[in-house]
């Protein structure tokens, strides 16, 4: 069973940034894919990005963040990071971390086997 534990959000003004880990309690961590979802109150869990697990690790993201978020891994110490500057408003919700032992679907919550409680993101305006 892996467990993930997500930390650092909070309350940030508009155009700030903020950086998000996760942690997974397995070394076998490095055989997973992993993501990164949001859900804002009263809205579906929707894709922010993913990484994948292999040598030369492919990265993907959703269009509302391209270019403003940046995802990765460091497979030695069990931890997934998302960087997020240029925050938006939009940008507020809760933001978990998930592992997937496939390659599929990964830019679906039904790809992924295992997810953490979450972390808050507030973004004011």
């Amino acid at each position: 069973q892996l467990q993930l534990v997500e930390s650092g959000g909070g309350l940030v003004q508009s155009g700030g940034s903020l950086r998000l880990s996760c942690a997974a309690s397995q070394r076998t961590f490095s055989r997973y894919n992993m993501g990164w979802f949001r859900q804002a109150p009263g809205k579906e869990r929707e894709f922010v990005a993913y990484i994948t697990w292999n040598v030369g690790t492919t990265t993907s993201y959703a269009d509302s963040v391209k270019g403003r978020f940046t995802i990765s891994r460091d497979n030695a110490r069990n931890m997934v990071y998302l960087q997020m500057n240029s925050l938006k408003p939009d940008d507020t919700g809760v933001y978990h971390c998930a592992a997937a032992g496939t390659s599929l679907r990964l830019r679906s919550p039904a790809g992924y086997n295992y997810w953490g409680q979450g972390t808050q993101v507030t973004v004011s305006s």
